[in-house]
């Protein structure tokens, strides 16, 4: 690469870094400002991919969200039907690039919720059931969402309407997940079923075999174990 291209691959970049600094979304922008709650030090990574219904989406303090994010309530800009609270999202909550969060009655993320890149939620399906009109053109039933305080749902994970997940739940990458989960247990597959659960006392006990277990750790042992500092 010669001087003249450097240059100008130099202020390409630093261009580049610029518009994502200018054209985040946070509290007191003019897009900002068209969320029901968008909280103290949130902040939505630019470009969005797709944002209406903002007025019923709340997001709580701390939480980032990724360039390329579609999120939605309702069923297009402007629609007067869409719930005041479609979709709720808690505080320090991180969701991963590309993620599409799509609410049409209540979808409600907890605190503290890790998403990877590509995870998918949605509280409502197309319909299938008339044999004469285009799934397309079908409108399924809506049944809401809930995903537990300080869960992970790991990248390209489907989170299906009526599921509800429990708290520190860990759903594993690309995992399909309708139904219940409960609270400490790990889900994997499509359709995600339990591969290990929390036994306290015990550890974390795989549900194919009862002699496989992980002990319990704390964060500030793993941290210890590393070589890190974590603030208590």
């Amino acid at each position: 690469m010669n001087r003249r291209q450097r240059l100008v691959a130099s202020a390409l970049h630093a261009a580049h870094r610029w518009v994502e600094r200018a054209g985040a979304i946070a509290p007191g922008t003019v897009l900002g400002d068209e969320f029901g709650t968008l909280g103290p030090g949130s902040c939505i990574a630019f470009p969005p991919l797709s944002l209406f219904g903002t007025g019923s989406i709340h997001v709580g303090a701390g939480t980032m969200i990724g360039r390329h994010t579609s999120m939605s309530v309702g069923y297009g800009p402007g629609d007067s039907a869409a719930p005041e609270r479609g979709l709720v999202i808690g505080e320090r909550c991180v969701i991963g690039a590309r993620a599409t969060i799509t609410a049409h009655e209540s979808i409600v993320i907890g605190d503290d919720v890790w998403f990877g890149q590509d995870v998918y939620v949605s509280d409502a399906n197309h319909g299938y059931q008339d044999p004469h009109t285009p799934v397309g053109l079908q409108f399924g039933r809506h049944d809401p969402v809930e995903i537990g305080d300080g869960s992970w749902i790991g990248r390209g994970a489907v989170i299906l309407p009526g599921a509800r997940i429990g708290r520190n739940v860990v759903v594993g990458a690309s995992s399909v997940v309708r139904g219940e989960v409960p609270d400490h247990s790990v889900v994997v597959g499509a359709p995600a079923r339990v591969v290990r659960r929390l036994v306290p006392g015990v550890g974390w006990v795989s549900t194919s075999r009862a002699d496989d277990v992980l002990e319990e750790v704390s964060t500030s042992e793993v941290a210890a174990a590393m070589g890190l500092f974590v603030a208590s």
